[in-house]
């Protein structure tokens, strides 16, 4: 099945939002310079949001097609998404553990673990890092473990729901449980959805957008060179102003989830060639998962480093906010290229034997 354009690019620049929201947290944290005023420094949730609109559109637009052909075997799509998902994570997983019980007490750098070890190893390994790192607070390696886990949990409700499900239903089924979903996420009764971030809406809104493309239900989107533009627009807005966001909850989550399904929609088929592609984003965007399973790694060691020379007086506060984010940029990458070349891509092979 051939890539959707686009898409690729938009992964890196997600995952690199992810990073500018980190950045400012850890170094104000332990009396680092840091820049965090502008709305584009407090985006790194919405670009995770974005991830999960986007993998909804994926997933669901792939369960979909083979659907059609009566072709969509569970087994192989849950074998595809280990191969992808656990070698990575459960790799960073051990690291975050050893990193805060036993790296950080060999280099006598204070830091509390207020929860027993066991707890939170099950926790991460059976997929609810949302709820570990929600309750206890463990650490940037491990609290970004969270998104992976709605993912997880994303992927064992959906699968069997539309295996189960009538071809022909698929769409209304998945409105109707994006609808109920998002109706039910807001109340009050149900607090604990909000508090663990079990946001599930933005993946079925991204895959019920997905759906209408294969139905051919959106070409009234791409009559008019109007629509692409005021959705990229809107977005551009979204990310780097505070205009689209609201006191009330539902309001903001509403437009987050059309908005960005609606913005996905748009540089996957509604655009006149690549508009973002080229070769190096392209890479970029292929190594996003490890770019942003390692850049909390890649920040604590440069912050680590930064606080040593800082009590040298080596740089002023300008050079030394520079410096943080030119090495935790580059050693990030690095990170991310080195796993996905000699690590991830053996397992990534593995996936073709599932097609």
């Amino acid at each position: 099945m051939n890539r959707l354009p686009n898409l690729d690019p938009l992964r890196f620049f997600l995952a690199f939002l992810v990073m500018l929201f980190h950045i400012p947290q850890l170094c104000r944290n332990q009396g680092l310079p840091y820049v965090i005023d502008a709305p584009i420094f407090n985006r790194g949730t919405e670009a995770v949001y974005m991830f999960f609109v986007l993998s909804g559109f994926l997933i669901i637009r792939l369960i979909y097609r083979k659907k059609q052909r009566d072709s969509f075997s569970i087994r192989k799509f849950y074998m595809r998404r280990i191969l992808r998902i656990f070698p990575l994570y459960y790799l960073v997983v051990t690291f975050g553990f050893i990193f805060y019980w036993i790296i950080l007490p060999i280099l006598e750098i204070p830091y509390e673990n207020n929860y027993n070890l066991s707890e939170g190893i099950a926790l991460t390994v059976f997929f609810l890092p949302n709820i570990f790192a929600k309750l206890y607070q463990p650490g940037g390696i491990l609290e970004i473990l969270w998104s992976l886990g709605i993912e997880e949990q994303f992927y064992l409700i959906i699968a069997p729901l539309l295996y189960i499900v009538r071809k022909h239903k698929i769409v209304l089924v998945l409105a109707l449980l994006s609808i109920g979903y998002f109706i039910v996420f807001h109340l009050d009764v149900f607090e604990d959805l909000r508090r663990f971030k079990f946001v599930y809406f933005l993946l079925f809104a991204g895959g019920l957008v997905a759906l209408l493309e294969e139905r051919k239900q959106l070409e009234i989107l791409k009559q008019q060179v109007l629509f692409p533009v005021l959705i990229v627009v809107t977005i551009l807005v979204y990310f780097f102003t505070d205009y689209l966001r609201f006191d009330t909850l539902w309001i903001t989550n509403l437009i987050t989830a059309v908005l960005f399904s609606l913005f996905i929609h748009t540089i996957a088929f509604n655009h006149s060639g690549r508009i973002i592609s080229n070769r190096v984003l392209n890479y970029f965007g292929q190594i996003s998962y490890g770019i942003y399973m390692y850049h909390v790694i890649a920040l604590n060691l440069v912050v680590f480093i930064m606080l040593k020379l800082q009590d040298q007086e080596i740089f002023n506060a300008e050079m030394m906010l520079v410096l943080i984010y030119i090495f935790t940029f580059a050693i990030t990458i690095c990170f991310a290229h080195i796993s996905y070349k000699y690590f991830e891509t053996y397992f990534l092979k593995l996936k073709s034997k599932f097609r």
